[in-house]
């Protein structure tokens, strides 16, 4: 299946997003090929998240492209986006698919999708973590609130987890050690992006700080909706801080399991998350009046710290 215009510009306008991301998605000092297998994830990765929350630049065009259909039992929103998920899965069958040696099989037939094909054949893939991040975007469309905190990692490891393992996975380097390390840097990573976007994901209607914490500061979703945080927002988005921080120093020693150019991948994966702390603390935990962005001078410093350390 050839691509459209339409549809080119449509997958240009994901990939265009890797450059608002809090830490380097493809940097130029990796090898072409490892650059083009981490945009290949990223763009499915941004693909399926803007499908979940509503965010595709065309979703008519995509539901049509994917021969979507809506799920009638649910709301026409949710049934719409659910059906998009559901293609989206069919279309990840697709690109195993035609992965498979000597394959004659159908080709995805989205341009993201396509670009899967060459990645899963070259390394080997298991669709797991694929379906995983699909499977996150399903829960966003039931649930919207998590009582605890280990609810919240347990969403992490849909969302963001299988991320790192795919990094491991194409660098052929995944290791059970290197992964758990992976799965706490993601995770920290993942609640991170949660604390910078509070606000916007209040106005989708949903809330990833946990209730027992809510309720233990005293916070309700109205403080959660004002124009700057007040006190009791503002201690409790110091405390899921500190938790991100304990996760992400737990995982930091990654990054001395390997060398080179990875390494100073993984330094920048990890230095984005502390640079972005450091941007939520210099806000006075106000993430609120506004979203807290990293300082890039700061993180690449960070980055050059933890890449000496190997932490």
């Amino acid at each position: 299946m050839t691509s459209t215009h339409s549809e080119r510009r449509s997958a240009g306008d994901t990939l265009d997003k890797a450059a608002r991301e809090n830490f380097p998605v493809a940097p130029g000092f990796l090898p072409a090929a490892w650059r083009d297998d981490l945009m290949a994830v990223y763009g499915f990765a941004r693909l399926v998240d803007d499908a979940g929350d509503g965010d595709l630049a065309d979703p008519a065009g995509t539901a049509l492209l994917l021969g979507a259909a809506a799920r009638s039992e649910q709301s026409d929103e949710t049934a719409f986006r659910l059906g998009l998920l559901d293609g989206l899965e069919r279309d990840l069958d697709r690109a195993f698919e035609a992965a498979l040696p000597g394959s004659t099989g159908e080709q995805p037939h989205h341009p993201l999708m396509r670009a899967l094909v060459p990645l899963v054949g070259s390394h080997a893939l298991t669709s797991e973590p694929f379906r995983r991040l699909i499977e996150a975007n399903r829960v966003d469309q039931a649930t919207a609130r998590y009582a605890t905190f280990d609810d919240l990692i347990g969403y992490c490891t849909l969302s963001a987890d299988p991320v790192g393992r795919l990094v491991l996975a194409i660098a052929d380097v995944s290791t059970p050690a290197r992964v758990a390390y992976s799965d706490q840097v993601c995770s920290a990573l993942q609640v991170i992006e949660h604390l910078q976007d509070v606000a916007e994901d209040l106005a989708r209607g949903r809330i990833y700080l946990p209730a027992e914490d809510l309720a233990r500061f005293g916070v309700t979703e109205q403080d959660l909706a004002a124009p700057t945080a007040g006190p009791r927002v503002r201690e409790l988005v110091a405390f899921e801080a500190a938790r991100a921080r304990t996760l992400l120093d737990h995982g930091a020693p990654l990054v001395g399991t390997v060398r080179g150019r990875l390494r100073l991948l993984l330094a920048g994966f990890t230095a984005g998350g502390y640079a972005a702390l450091a941007a939520i603390e210099a806000a006075g935990y106000d993430v609120l009046a506004q979203q807290p962005k990293p300082d890039k001078r700061r993180l690449a410093l960070k980055a050059a710290a933890i890449f000496a350390k190997g932490r």
